[in-house]
């Protein structure tokens, strides 16, 4: 469908990558990673044909259509959000138009003329495009992709400018899913998106009938969307097949067997070098010499590139607070004549790693600043515990930084026992390196000043951190710093996230705000949906004025009906489910083993009650055998249904 053949870019005097060999096939399903700065949005352009090749060649299929969708700047005016989406239909409703002519026509020709035969013709054409198109759903198919993208139907007839730029790129990625091109080409699609819009955009491109390429930072959306990673790194493409999850352990047994051949090249030409040293000037050895010169010659040096250093940050750990950090009794807030919260109440203990989910507008945002004693509550009460010391972290937090001062002097400021490498190093992390660290915050963009805002906070936290959107504008090595830092802080974490990974890997608790109420889930975002989706516990506690009892689903009974999808497992889960497996085929053959060792033993007569103790041994063994296989027939089945999802 489309091919990239020896392309190179560069960048000013900066080569991005060289020799590029890329075939996208029609059932194209890609994630293009690599660090910040590898050239990823620019090859993106380079196959939308927004910018050109420097070198090699780039050749498209006559006929194949592409769809891209930038990563912000777009901006859309002059009509309501639902004539802007159904506007892509446009050549649709002429070719209706043109069949309501041909009908005229048809009607009024002498049906043996030629006037005829071709309007007929014409006329049949038409229909043939407008079925394959299924005319007579396009608004449904509109309204299930707006909807899918968090438009309510209010906003379906205001108009696109009244929306803010976030709002207007989930309105250009809605026409580009309706348009369903032949290459859909998306930087960063969910980077404006909440966690229900992701989880609905995961499913759509799941079932997705072309190639699609994206980029993005969000490791979980990654894994359950793409089929085939391709990395941008040392300026060349590297092809893996399989997820992100799959693309991290492939490169790193890549980076092994390099590191062995390696290893055994420069052994050998060691030897060979020390030989011709040895010998060089040995009448008798000359012959030899000269032929291992030769050898020494040809061989083709493997060079291995400089692997970018992996960072593990230890959050300095804060004074501990009393067992009870915050407590909220009967807390309202209202926005005239909006209300937002009404009569909550919970309480957070010392530790706990809390998410705050909800959909776009349910007052998180209100919620965490509440807690941060930034904003106050309508009525109610928010009380501190002993010795609690919060801090807050904002969409916006940059706007509190002084842009005057110098990154390195600003951060060592508050550290000033944390040595400037390590600080130097944290800084690399949140992609400043080199003499980035010198400049002065205020030359830094609003998403540059986030990031250093939140190295800064690492490095002097409170023992509880109250935190809005800490992973935005991070890329995937950044925020696997952050989350280690996290997971190792023995402080208190309440946090407003729109990445899966990230929720799941660090949250002990879900408070979900919806209806103007907090739900409170036990563990990870994967386990809030799980009983959101009808788990055995829906819901564990409903925090209201009154609170009602817990909601307990049944096990469904057995009836006749369509098998149901299978659903896709967390990547963390998936991989939990392939160490049980490993581990019952591991078991299984010592239990054989076991087995076979107790039956031999069962034939030698020593006494009655040595026969009895391995009569039982056997009858215990037997038991966890049959036992274990049952579990490997289990998890064999769920895996391979996973494999097929």
């Amino acid at each position: 469908m489309l091919q990239l053949s020896a392309a190179g870019k560069r960048f000013g005097p900066k080569l991005l990558f060289e020799d590029a060999n890329w075939l996208i096939t029609p059932d194209e399903r890609t994630g293009l990673v690599g660090g910040n700065g590898t050239g990823k949005s620019t090859l993106l352009k380079i196959l939308a044909g927004v910018e050109s090749l420097d070198y090699g060649a780039l050749t498209r299929v006559k006929g194949m259509t592409l769809g891209y969708l930038p990563q912000d700047g777009l901006a859309l005016r002059g009509k309501t959000v639902f004539a802007e989406c159904l506007s892509v239909f446009d050549h649709l409703h002429a070719l209706e138009a043109e069949s309501t002519a041909l009908t005229h026509t048809l009607s009024e020709a002498d049906p043996k003329s030629k006037e005829y035969a071709v309007a007929a013709e014409r006329y049949s054409d038409i229909a043939d495009q407008l079925h394959v198109h299924d005319i007579y759903t396009l608004d449904a198919q509109v309204g299930a992709v707006l909807g899918g993208l968090g438009f309510s139907k209010e906003d379906w007839e205001r108009n696109t400018e009244e929306f803010s730029g976030g709002w207007q790129m989930r309105i250009a990625l809605a026409k580009l899913l309706l348009q369903k091109p032949s290459l859909l080409l998306l930087d960063e699609p969910t980077n404006h998106l909440d966690l229900e819009s992701r989880n609905w955009l995961e499913n759509y491109l799941h079932d997705y009938p072309n190639a699609f390429i994206l980029i993005s930072h969000d490791r979980y959306f990654l894994d359950v969307t793409v089929n085939k990673t391709v990395e941008i790194w040392n300026k060349r493409m590297q092809t893996y097949h399989g997820n992100y999850e799959k693309y991290l352990t492939q490169k790193e047994e890549r980076r092994t067997q390099l590191m062995s051949a390696y290893k055994n090249q420069r052994d050998r030409i060691e030897a060979l070098e020390a030989f011709i040293n040895r010998f060089r000037y040995q009448a008798t050895k000359a012959k030899q010499v000269q032929s291992r010169i030769k050898e020494l010659e040809k061989i083709e040096r493997i060079e291995v590139p400089e692997e970018e250093a992996t960072i593990h940050f230890t959050i300095p750990q804060p004074p501990a607070s009393g067992r009870t950090v915050i407590e909220v009794s009967h807390l309202t807030k209202n926005y005239e004549p909006k209300h937002v919260l009404e009569d909550v109440s919970f309480t957070i203990d010392r530790g706990d790693r809390i998410a705050l989910v909800g959909a776009n507008g349910a007052g998180k945002s209100t919620l965490i600043r509440m807690l941060a004693g930034l904003e106050p509550p309508t009525s109610g009460e928010i009380k501190l515990g002993h010795n609690v010391l919060a801090d807050y972290f904002a969409q916006d937090q940059y706007k509190v930084l002084d842009p005057k001062a110098k990154m390195l002097d600003d951060i060592a400021g508050i550290a000033p026992k944390v040595p400037v490498v390590e600080l130097r190093s944290l800084l690399g992390c949140f992609m400043f390196s080199g003499e980035d660290v010198f400049k002065p915050l205020g030359v830094l963009s609003g998403g540059e000043r986030n990031r250093y805002a939140m190295a800064k906070m690492l490095v002097s936290p409170a023992n509880m951190l109250l935190l809005d959107e800490p992973t935005n504008h991070l890329d995937l090595r950044a925020k696997d710093v952050l989350l280690d830092a996290i997971r190792n802080f023995t402080g208190t974490v309440l946090f407003v996230s729109h990445d899966r990974y990230f929720i799941d890997g660090l949250a002990t608790r879900v408070f979900e705000v919806e209806d103007k109420r907090v739900h409170i889930y036990p563990g990870n975002y994967e386990d809030y949906l799980w009983r959101k989706q009808g788990g055995p516990e829906k819901v564990i506690a409903s925090i209201t004025k009154e609170p009602e009892p817990i909601a307990v689903v049944e096990a469904p009974k057995a009836v006749e009906a369509p098998q149901a999808a299978v659903k896709r497992l967390n990547p963390i889960k998936l991989r939990q489910l392939e160490d049980k497996l490993k581990f019952a085929e591991e078991e299984i053959p010592r239990l054989e083993g076991a087995i076979a060792a107790a039956e031999e033993k069962m034939g030698v007569f020593t006494s009655a009650e040595e026969s009895q103790r391995t009569a039982a041994e056997l009858e215990e063994l037997r038991s966890e055998r049959a036992k274990r296989l049952a579990e490997w027939e289990e998890l064999a089945l769920l895996l391979e249904e996973q494999s097929l999802a």
